[in-house]
Order: structure tokens, then sequence, then C-alpha cells
């Protein structure tokens, strides 16, 4: 048996920090269209109400360094001293999609202003907080390579250019791990990227060689990482600090066609992915996303407690699960209201209706996993 150790409390909250530019250039700020960006410390305060003591959140480099070399963190420090001010533990995305507008993210200069970037930012933290960090230098990797650079969804948006933005992207995230480690060694890293699985439809047996080969992409970014494949990057396996698994109802689907759903035949066992991503890296692992959407909430939550529970019986290192996104938020593509989260949309004070079957949800999920908790660890007591 697994008992995690590593983070503030096992249940986490993940808030949306996308600030990409979708295909058609309008920028993204969930940040700020969520209201996280304003209320923050009330956010912070509701989670810990509901016995969450860790979250995902993150930085916005296109503000924060909108001159080259130049750093405003005014928009970051309302996030920091609201962590600060309720106790609350993060892991900070340092690039969730989004860049400077003058930066080509194809250039030798992408990887180095990233670098300077992160490196500042950590001795900003630093300066600011006696906690050990934990970041994530470039969230999902495997997917920003397929979105920008594969389907033109955003930025970069273009197409058939995926594999050499995903090399690209490795580059920076191990240039940036180096820039804080320098200014802090004590530095946690959480390599955050989805699980998948592709299969070939009934009908098409054909398929299996190429579902396969899809399916096994989902481990390339994190093999990049540790040098296992294209060492000439200078991958090294200490880049695999933290494994960060997201999982989502839809990650999995048969080549080509239609989603998996859960119960068929076909739909593979959370478990058994979780169990092969530790069998390949042996790493420390967590669940950094999680989630379904309305009416789906309470079943999902329900699933995935029973899987990491199992999980954590079977001795799998995992040490937090993350409800992503834990507010909710507007659509990336027509501004529709997502209902995905455990808290909605604020009211003028920072206010937040709490939805009570995601609530139940967690309340249960904790307590499956509570025998398997250290006592200090505060996901096992969210309330009722």
């Amino acid at each position: 048996m697994h008992r995690p150790e590593l983070l503030a409390s096992f249940v986490m909250g993940g808030f949306e920090c996308s600030s990409c530019r979708r295909a058609d250039g309008r920028r993204l700020d969930l940040l700020a269209s969520t209201g996280h960006a304003r209320h923050a410390e009330a956010d912070y305060l509701a989670l810990r109400t509901e016995g969450i003591a860790t979250v995902r959140d993150g930085l916005r480099w296109h503000l924060i360094e909108q001159r080259p070399g130049l750093y405003d963190w005014s928009s970051f420090d309302l996030l920091l001293d609201a962590a600060e001010r309720t106790g609350t533990q993060v892991i900070w995305d340092i690039c969730h999609y989004g860049y400077p507008d003058d930066l080509d993210i194809w250039q030798p200069a992408f990887v180095e202003r990233f670098a300077r970037f992160a490196g500042a930012a950590a001795q900003h933290v630093r300066e600011r907080s006696d906690s050990v960090p934990f970041y994530c230098p470039i969230n999902e990797i495997s997917f920003w390579a397929w979105a920008g650079g594969d389907v033109s969804y955003f930025n970069p948006s273009r197409e058939r250019r995926g594999m050499e933005l995903k090399h690209q992207l490795v580059r920076a995230s191990i240039a940036a791990i180096e820039a804080i480690r320098a200014v802090d060694p004590r530095a946690r890293f959480v390599q955050a990227d989805p699980l998948i699985n592709v299969v070939p439809a009934p009908d098409r047996p054909q398929d299996g060689e190429g579902a396969e080969n899809y399916r096994q992409a989902q481990f390339e970014a994190w093999d990049l990482l540790s040098g296992r494949a294209w060492p000439g990057l200078g991958g090294r396996e200490e880049y695999l600090d933290i494994l960060g698994l997201n999982f989502y109802p839809h990650n999995q689907w048969y080549l080509g066609g239609a989603q998996i759903p859960r119960g068929h035949p076909d739909y593979r066992p959370f478990l058994a992915m979780l169990k092969e991503a530790h069998l390949r890296y042996g790493r420390p692992m967590i669940i950094t996303e999680t989630g379904a959407e309305g009416d789906g909430r309470e079943p999902w939550l329900d699933y995935m407690g029973e899987q990491v529970d199992q999980a954590l019986a079977a001795g799998v290192p995992l040490e937090g699960l993350c409800l992503y996104p834990v507010l909710d938020y507007p659509g990336w593509d027509d501004d529709r209201h997502c209902h995905t989260g455990l808290l909605g949309f604020p009211d003028a004070q920072g206010c937040r209706p709490v939805h009570a079957g995601t609530r139940q949800a967690l309340k249960r999920l904790a307590e499956r996993i509570g025998d398997r908790l250290p006592a200090g660890l505060h996901g096992q007591r969210v309330s009722a």
C-alpha cells in the first residue's frame, strides 16, 4: 500500500489558467474570465473550507513580460499573496499555452527567453515565500503539440508540425527547470500530460497497429524529457521529477472514430493505465486534471475514487488528485457556461455557489481513501 505524503492535501483543486491565442486571433484568459484573478483569496479560502489545501494555478506570461526582459509581477502577486495569506500550497504553471505576442515559438529565442522568465519567476517566488515551490514548467506538451502544431486549434496555429513543436516545448521545459534550479534547488517539478487509450474500431481490426502507435504517442513527451528518446534534446531522467496525469471521460476512443464510454468492454480501467505509467517511469504521480461536466460530475468522481483507492492499495505512488477545473468557466470556443466545477461563477463580492453533488462526490472520494492517507493530509476531511 502507498501512503501519500508529498502534498498538503490529497484532494486538490485546479484553476483553469489557459492564456493561449485561438486560431482566430482571440486571446483567452481564463483567470480573468472565471473571476479568479479578482477573487483569488476568496477562492482559496472557499477550497480550504472544503478541506482542499493544495491547488494548481498559473502565471500569465503575456501579461508579466509585455516588453522583453521587463517583468511586471502585479498580476501574479495577486495570486501569490493570496496563497500566502490563506496557507494554500500551489503548483504553479509557468506556461499554460500562452506566451508574449512578439515571440516566435519556433526560434531558439523562445527557449532562451522562457528560461529567463522561469528563473525570474522562481526568484520572485523565493523572495515572497519560504515554502518548497512546485512548478509545472509547460502544461500538456503533448496536447499543445497536437492542438497548436497539428490541427491549428490555438497558437502557433499550424498543421503537420506537431512533432517539431513537441521538441521545442521539451527544450523549453528543460531550460526552465535548469533556470529554476539555479535559483532554488529545492524546487519540485510536475510534468503534466494526458493519459489516453486508443483501440481499433470493432469492424476495423486491421487498424490495430495504427491504434497502438497512437496510444504509445502519449508517452513521447515524457520519453523526450527523460532522454529515453532523442537524447540530443538534452533530456535526463531527473527532469521527470513528478509525473502529472490528466484524465477525463473523453480520453478513450476508437482510432478515427467515437469515444469509448465507461462500462463498455473496450474501455480500459484507469487503474491499468496508472500501473502502466508507474511501471514505465517509476516516479511519484499526481492526477493533475480530472473531472466531468454537468450531471456527469458525481459518477465520474465516484469512479475515479474507486480507481485511486485500488491504485493506492496496489502500491502505485499516487500523491494527489486534482479536480480540474474547480471553477465553472466560459467555453473556449463559444463562451457557454461550462458546469464543471465545485464552485460556480462569483457574485460581486467573490462568493461562489457550491455544487452540492460535486461536494458530496469529493467527500465520498476522500472517505474512500482516508484510511490510506497520513493524518496530516486534509483530503480526507472534505466537509459535508
